[in-house]
């Protein structure tokens, strides 16, 4: 079926830079969306706008009279617009690329929908009247769409020609059998961050409601307890983290073993903060450094996990920016 981006394709090209960036550019938009609802948060104006979609029963824009709260409110709602302008850029770069990049494609229509998917939770949380529940739930959807913009950042890198390198065993570079350990151990490393992540909206949601001086419901947990598991997670994940260096080979596995040396340094900075924060009564600049924190921590163990998985299949390096010929039927794609 023919598309307007399959139209554009048959007559425009563009190299792997444009979809590198676009892609580069919508994790950092991705970013900026936690950060700015975590202004939201510490400022106070989560009900800044009244209602959803509209900011009010009347107006689509906040008034006068709703002051600072409704402002920052409509204006973290504006930058969902923006988001969804990033995320175009990102599927009509990777639609018009000589050599097909599939992947990409897919991740990008993938943010468009967890984009809209945000955006309904966003609404929810206003009519659920700031349900801590909900908020989190939000938060989450926010982390899925960045988790959709780092899979997609890398993406743009792969060479969709490059063949596995890894042998039957699967083993990739180095010694037999240790890319089956490589994995398990980087998928281990998601898996206990991804869980750090959720218990953080529960030390979220069952804490002060930082900046908000009026009566917000929270979640009927310990925050001490919730706080403390926070912490021990944490430490596990620091433990894995450090397991997985000591097993990465220096060959084939630089480009990991260099990611996962900043993810350790992102991870003990972050910790660092929540420390702090918790200890002084989550003053607002820290609750926001720590938000900012959460998303690079994760941004970081995806970073890991895709790259240990590229040099254990034995992928090739990165594109370059010259076109290919285009393949026949590459216009199929959306």
């Amino acid at each position: 079926m023919r598309t307007p981006l399959s139209w554009l394709a048959d007559r425009y090209s563009l190299g792997a830079r444009s979809v590198r960036l676009a892609a580069l550019g919508s994790v950092t938009a991705s970013i900026a969306i936690i950060v700015t609802g975590g202004i939201v948060r510490v400022t106070g104006s989560g009900l800044g706008c009244t209602d959803w979609p509209m900011c009010t029963g009347e107006t689509l824009a906040p008034t006068a009279e709703m002051g600072v709260h409704g402002a920052i409110e409509f204006g973290n709602r504006l930058l969902t617009g923006v988001l969804c302008a990033v995320v175009g850029w990102v599927i009509i770069t990777a639609r018009l690329q000589e050599k097909p990049m599939p992947a990409v494609l897919r991740g990008g229509w993938a943010q468009f929908w967890i984009v809209v998917l945000n955006a309904i939770v966003g609404g929810v949380t206003v009519w659920m009247r700031l349900s801590p529940y909900i908020v989190a739930a939000h938060f989450l959807a926010a982390t899925l769409l960045l988790t959709a913009a780092v899979y997609t950042w890398h993406a743009a890198y792969a060479d969709p020609a490059a063949g596995a390198g890894a042998g039957a065993d699967g083993a990739g570079p180095g010694a037999p059998g240790s890319g089956a350990r490589i994995r398990a151990l980087s998928g281990a490393l998601v898996a206990a961050t991804a869980l750090l992540v959720v218990v953080g909206t529960l030390a979220t949601g069952s804490g002060p409601h930082a900046g908000d001086s009026s009566d917000v419901a929270r979640m009927p947990f310990d925050w001490t307890a919730v706080t403390v598991v926070h912490g021990v997670l944490a430490g596990a994940v620091l433990v894995l983290a450090g397991a997985l260096l000591s097993v990465l080979p220096g060959d084939g596995f630089g480009a990991a073993r260099r990611k996962a040396v900043v993810f350790v340094a992102v991870l003990l900075g972050q910790g660092l903060v929540g420390l702090v924060q918790s200890l002084t009564a989550l003053p607002s600049l820290l609750v926001m450094l720590h938000l900012l924190g959460s998303a690079l921590v994760w941004t970081g163990v995806l970073q890991v996990h895709f790259t240990v998985r590229r040099a254990c299949s034995g992928d090739s390096g990165p594109l370059g920016d010259a076109p290919l010929p285009r393949a026949r039927g590459a216009s199929t794609y959306v």
